[in-house]
């Protein structure tokens, strides 16, 4: 697709989206953009999307509210968990993405603030990231992860992030790879099958050590050097994106960006869903 037919499709959604006096009117582009791909640039797709993206926020202010990325709590969060999004996308323009606890001090481990960050890090990365990834596979390394660590899990939390994750987070999911799995992980599991769709389940690969196996999946220069990579270490790549958060630190906070405000919504509007309804809004990407 060229370039003048992806802004003819941005403009489609600009036009649309002024007559959505509930929605943010001053989204950015590159968010706008990153609708339209997600969706394969189908603007009617996309526009049900953004919908769903801000109402499902504004039901969930456990996550989405109070993103000051100063305050101690976020703080402590983004110390004791790495988000990182590899430098380097694959040959199939894929970005790989680590997800893990860097410390096994249940004390320092708070369920909420860490969903919370770990939106905080997407959002910077939507506007941030120069290329749109065709395609995402996290990977998530849980050798920190204990049953104490299990037991503060907050389910209904929990069902908001996986509800929002996959049916209005603007990514299109390859594999999940889960590394130093736990002898626990049936009753992680358990905990989390009912909330995840048949879709996703099947893409789960498991790994008992950090990369043993891994490599058989991800190629190793796509991989920081603690998982037998090179595209550097953990802590220098984290660096840099908690500076681009800091940076955006006011695009975080501004709620003209993020708020719906349902008193004008409209009948010709898209119809409202609700966090927790079950059923299927969009299929992922499965290869």
């Amino acid at each position: 697709m060229t370039s003048l037919e992806k802004s003819g499709y941005l403009n489609i959604i600009k036009e649309w989206l002024s007559k959505q006096q509930h929605l943010p009117q001053n989204i950015h582009d590159k968010l706008l953009n990153r609708f339209l791909h997600s969706c394969r640039y189908s603007p009617e797709q996309a526009k049900t999307l953004i919908d769903l993206f801000y109402t499902l926020r504004s039901q969930a202010p456990e996550i989405f509210a109070n993103r000051d990325p100063t305050s101690p709590e976020l703080q402590s969060a983004f110390e004791h968990f790495d988000y990182i999004p590899m430098p380097k996308l694959g040959e199939a323009n894929e970005r790989i993405f680590i997800y893990r606890m860097n410390s096994s001090d249940v004390a320092k481990y708070d369920y909420v603030n860490s969903i919370k960050a770990f939106f905080i890090l997407a959002d910077i990365r939507m506007i941030v990231e120069e290329t749109i990834p065709e395609g995402e596979i996290p990977i998530y390394d849980t050798s920190n992860f204990t049953l104490k660590h299990l037991s503060k899990v907050n389910l209904q939390v929990q069902k908001k992030f996986f509800f929002y994750s996959q049916e209005a987070h603007p990514i299109n999911l390859k594999s999940i790879h889960v590394v130093n799995v736990p002898t626990f992980l049936d009753k992680c599991m358990q905990l989390m099958r009912p909330f995840m769709k048949p879709e996703v389940k099947k893409m789960i690969h498991t790994h008992v050590g950090k990369y043993t196996t891994l490599h058989e999946y991800i190629a190793p220069d796509l991989l920081p050097v603690e998982y037998g990579g090179t595209v550097g270490t953990v802590s220098d790549i984290k660096k840099w994106w908690m500076g681009k958060i800091m940076e955006h630190k006011d695009y975080l906070m501004d709620e003209s960006r993020w708020a719906v405000d349902e008193s004008k919504r409209t009948n010709d509007n898209y119809s409202r869903r609700t966090l927790g309804m079950e059923g299927s809004f969009r299929s992922l990407d499965i290869d």
